[in-house]
């Protein structure tokens, strides 16, 4: 709970399964699928002080959103921000997005203002090529964005359905790396040849006839093989920049693992380096987690699909 006179906000991490068409040709560029999940998460309070700070992990991150924030709400910085648990950074989590979206929540509520997270993507420089971590903000769930158009603005939001209960992810992350981010993505992005017109007619086939039918019907057989086909391609072209289909040899070398066991749905989150399984049921995800978990540098976590977003606590 948050102290007398602080606002707490905790929000969720989110998994991003890949781009719905790099290629651009119908005017709107990347168009994304991804999800909400309950673990990793973040949490931080805030409330009026007489002297600026900020406590805990991000500090210096966290400082630039405060400043951020509190400009566009035209407001003096006067807060102190305790952070208590943050999302792995550059870990294919969206964990920046997330990061300046709850320190802007919490100065809004502070301010008595309302929080809309598209108002803020500017400013905290969000939501450039995915609007998915913008909706798990401030819904949750499955998630399909339409794409960055010519106008710049945060990708519109096409479709959003709760994610099956009973299912879970296995979380593959190798905590010795990080994945490609800051001026290296924005070199990957400039560098890579276009990408084929047909497969990202392919991908946004998947997307609406195999993937979003299989999530309302909780039919995991055909939503795990869609979404493995679209990490295929987009990994694929992704390789160079990041070297192969996956960023970390060890999540590699898992994925292959679990691609032997049969498991149908498995693939590595943006830039990686965490990876991820799909499994139809806790049991499921227990039973896999045992056979891969060989006391190695790898760490294994099982988490569910979060239907709700970020919540925000505390005085309005």
């Amino acid at each position: 709970m948050a102290a007398d006179g602080a606002v707490r906000v905790e929000a969720p991490a989110r998994l991003h399964f890949g781009f719905l068409d790099l290629h651009g040709g119908l005017g709107r560029r990347f168009g994304s699928i991804g999800l909400a999940i309950d673990a990793p998460s973040l949490a931080l309070s805030a409330r009026r002080a007489a002297r600026p700070s900020v406590e805990g992990p991000e500090a210096d991150r966290v400082r630039g959103y405060v400043r951020a924030a509190t400009a566009h709400l035209g407001r003096g910085e006067d807060v102190a921000v305790t952070v208590e648990r943050v999302i792995p950074a550059h870990a294919g989590f969206g964990s920046g997005t997330q990061l300046a979206l709850a320190v802007a929540a919490a100065m809004a509520r502070l301010s008595g203002e309302p929080f809309a997270p598209d108002a803020f993507a500017a400013t905290l420089d969000r939501g450039n090529r995915s609007g998915v971590g913008l909706r798990a903000f401030t819904e949750g769930g499955l998630i399909v964005d339409g794409g960055r158009g010519a106008d710049g603005g945060p990708p519109p939001v096409i479709a959003r359905l709760p994610y099956p209960e009973a299912w879970r992810i296995v979380l593959i992350l190798d905590p010795g790396m990080a994945g490609v981010h800051g001026t290296r993505e924005v070199e990957a992005f400039r560098d890579l040849p276009r990408f084929p017109e047909a497969q990202a007619a392919e991908i946004c086939r998947i997307t609406l006839m195999q993937v979003l039918p299989a999530v309302a019907l909780a039919e995991p057989q055909g939503f795990g093989a869609g979404i493995t086909r679209i990490q295929t391609l987009i990994g694929d072209h992704f390789a160079p920049h990041q070297g192969g289909r996956y960023a970390s040899a060890a999540v590699a070398e898992a994925l292959a693992s679990i691609a032997a066991q049969g498991v149908p749905g498995y693939g590595q989150s943006s830039w990686g380096p965490t990876g991820f399984a799909l499994m139809a049921s806790e049991a499921e995800a227990r039973a896999l987690v045992a056979g891969l978990d060989r006391g190695g540098p790898l760490r294994f976590v099982i988490a569910r699909g979060r239907n709700s977003g970020a919540s925000v606590t505390g005085p309005a």
